[in-house]
């Protein structure tokens, strides 16, 4: 009989992409530890995607309900309880953590809970045990970042994971950093009441999106009253008695109750014994070929801590993809540009492919061609009293190449978009396929009709 602690597959870490290639390994007939020292979901499920989605969602049922008059119905809002928003919200996590946790013990998966190490290029070592794998898989995920000199207590200045325990609706926020973490606590705390300035030192919002889908959304925050203060660098921030005093440069202090540090997320790697292991790595970063491969065979690395996206369902989609890899299935390579990009504030912007300017870089200004059909002309959206748009850009002549959408439940559309894309769809493809009316889909569909130069609700 094999030693109990052999297996095909070690994971570390069961996150989005660790738990996705335990379940896919086990369903190929392979033996699996998974090895983890919080709760297996990861960030993703416990202080990331679904925690702020289900707060997202509370934010805009307090919406709703202030501007209820518009719709003719009459209703009072009495205010944010967030002992009962966070009641929902955890219930939401724990419904999901149930399952998945049922899932794995399903599949016949090795949990093993704690603190693991690299210790030999097919060992991972918890608490004195090593768990030896034909095939190892790193998957630790990342952490909250702050800035050189900015201490993060948990009170005054909070990371995104304190932001989602508080127990009141602060009075005012500042929010440092305009990237996707930032635009969307700054837009729950504005539905719930709270005076919100965002602080960026990139010329815009959401820089890596369009240019297009930047402008559209600071522009909605001006409408909902959230201040966006961007090419505007963090100097320091000073604790006084009523919350914090931000200083930034070429700028006065702002005086709010609490901050909130969104510089991004850090890969965890620190201390795991990756560079001992010979792991070949980059300001933190394991460096991974587009097979998921390190450098030390048989040593594979998925999500977070892999230069690119930092997105759950990347992690998850490298875990499946490193599952049939080690199988022999050899899968087809998973590239970041067609991986569907969602900011769920209000509005939401949704991608995937190229922005414009990326585009006019790879093939040449003369060889794009780009459409923006704007949500007034879409039925379903002027229900919802919503306002955007639907971008696309082109080859001349070729396939599309970029989809960016902007307005409320875009996220929802990302689908459809990421087929076109994905399967290098021209428009006049997309054109006669018939989307159901009225949806906010059909404004995907009235886009490419237009680009395939027959217009109807588009004004040309």
């Amino acid at each position: 009989m094999a030693d109990a602690s052999q297996y095909d597959v070690v994971i570390l870490g069961a996150g989005s992409g660790g738990y996705a290639c335990a379940l896919r390994a086990a369903q190929l007939g392979l033996t699996v530890a998974l090895v983890e020292k919080s709760k297996v979901g990861g960030t993703c499920l416990h202080v990331g995607c679904i925690p702020t989605k289900a707060l997202l969602h509370a934010a805009e049922v307090a919406d709703s309900a202030r501007e209820s008059e518009q719709f003719g119905v009459r209703a009072t809002f009495d205010g944010v309880d967030m002992a009962g928003v966070n009641a929902y919200k955890d219930g939401v996590v724990s419904r999901l953590f149930k399952g998945l946790t049922g899932l794995i013990k399903g599949r016949g998966i090795t949990v093993v809970e704690g603190e693991g190490r690299l210790v030999a290029p097919d060992a991972v070592e918890v608490d004195g045990t090593r768990y030896v794998g034909r095939h190892v898989v790193l998957a630790s995920g990342s952490y909250a970042r702050s800035l050189p000199g900015l201490e993060v207590d948990g009170e005054r200045v909070l990371t995104s994971e304190h932001a989602l325990t508080l127990d009141r609706v602060p009075a005012s926020v500042v929010v440092l950093g305009g990237g996707v973490i930032g635009c969307e606590f700054a837009s729950v705390w504005r539905s719930f009441g709270a005076e919100v300035t965002i602080v960026e030192a990139l010329p815009r919002l959401v820089a890596g999106e369009d240019e297009d889908s930047s402008k559209q959304l600071e522009r909605a925050f001006r409408k909902r009253k959230i201040k966006a203060l961007t090419g505007t660098p963090f100097k320091a921030v000073e604790r006084t008695d009523a919350g914090v005093r931000v200083h930034v440069e070429n700028g006065e202090p702002i005086e709010a109750e609490i901050l909130l540090v969104a510089v991004g997320r850090g890969p965890a790697t620190q201390g795991l014994g990756y560079e001992e292991q010979g792991i070949a790595m980059d300001r933190g970063f394991v460096l991974a070929d587009e097979r998921c491969r390190t450098n030390v065979p048989n040593v594979f690395a998925v999500g977070d801590i892999v230069p690119g996206l930092q997105l759950a369902h990347r992690g998850f989609a490298q875990g499946i993809f490193v599952a049939e890899e080690i199988a022999g299935l050899g899968p087809a390579v998973i590239r970041d540009a067609g991986i569907p990009r969602v900011t769920y504030s209000d509005p939401e912007i949704a991608s995937v492919g190229l922005t414009e300017a990326q585009a006019r870089e790879q093939v040449g200004d003369d060889a794009v061609e780009t459409l923006v059909y704007d949500l007034g002309g879409n039925g379903k959206s002027q229900i919802l009293k919503t306002q955007g748009s639907v971008k696309l850009v082109r080859q001349k002549d070729g396939p599309v190449l970029g989809v960016h959408l902007v307005g409320a439940r875009v996220g929802e559309l990302i689908g459809e978009a990421q087929l076109i894309y994905n399967w290098e769809a021209f428009p006049e493809d997309v054109a006669p396929l018939v989307h159901a009316h009225p949806t906010q889909n059909e404004a995907l569909g009235e886009a490419h009709l237009a680009l395939a130069g027959k217009p109807l609700h588009a004004h040309s």
